[in-house]
């Protein structure tokens, strides 16, 4: 395992791309609404990401069609945007960003209700945010890996979900995807590769949480993964500097 440790300067460029990559998601959520379709959330994020003066990072990442993954009630991850695919009142829609500025990503994910969704889909969405946020809590100086895993499945199965395991956090910087994983649950696979953070780790905690079954498939396009059970399913995501005294959100706005 190769784990880059990024200095000041690279830190201050990534924090640029989390920068980005925050206004661009905050502008989706001002944005979501019944009617518009996953094309035009797409459209809107890209155009965002290029006047920024960075490029979008998913697009054409291992052949992703896309700026943006939105994924729909049961898509747990890597849902294709289309202009033939329309939000409808009650859906909770995830949206997955990266951005790449001066050769450096910004990572992030949200997950949203279109128009009044239910209680429930309401504290799907609330859960798997706050297991983030306490995760988040974890990150710093000799802090280790594990406990970010431990912490976001422990607090997602308290309220009665589960975290989905065949998916997970990692490292990021020049690219999307850098060393070490960073799991959302543990186990003795995850105990046995255990690392202590150190300052300018560079790393994206992504839990998603789902409403049944941790047990998922990807759909015939190659990309987007369901919930087996086809019941809901969060998604958020934020990219984190470990620094000298604790952690740095980059991609908070």
């Amino acid at each position: 395992m190769a784990i880059i440790v990024k200095d000041d300067n690279e830190i201050a460029i990534m924090r640029e791309a989390g920068r980005i990559v925050g206004l661009g998601l905050k502008l989706l959520q001002e944005t979501v609404r019944p009617g518009i379709s996953t094309g035009e959330l797409d459209a809107i994020f890209e155009k965002h990401v290029r006047a920024s003066g960075a490029i979008p990072t998913f697009k054409g990442y291992r052949g992703f069609p896309a700026s943006l993954c939105v994924s729909i009630n049961e898509e747990v991850v890597h849902g294709i945007p289309s202009n033939k695919r329309v939000l409808k009142e009650g859906d909770i829609v995830s949206l997955d960003a990266g951005a790449t500025y001066k050769g450096f990503v910004g990572d992030s994910a949200v997950t949203v209700g279109v128009g009044k969704i239910s209680p429930k889909a309401q504290r799907l969405i609330d859960t798997c945010r706050e297991s983030l946020d306490a995760a988040i809590q974890v990150v710093g100086p000799g802090a280790k890996l594990s406990a970010i895993g431990r912490t976001v499945q422990e607090y997602a199965e308290s309220r009665g979900y589960a975290v989905v395991k065949k998916y997970v956090g990692h490292g990021i910087g020049r690219n999307l995807h850098e060393d070490p994983q960073v799991p959302n649950f543990i186990s003795e696979e995850v105990s046995r590769y255990e690392i202590m953070l150190k300052p300018g780790y560079v790393i994206a905690i992504e839990p998603m949480v789902n409403e049944g079954t941790d047990d998922v498939k990807t759909l015939a396009d190659d990309w987007t993964v369901v919930t087996k059970d086809k019941r809901l399913s969060a998604h958020f995501e934020h990219t984190i500097a470990v620094t000298k005294t604790g952690r740095e959100v980059l991609t908070q706005v």
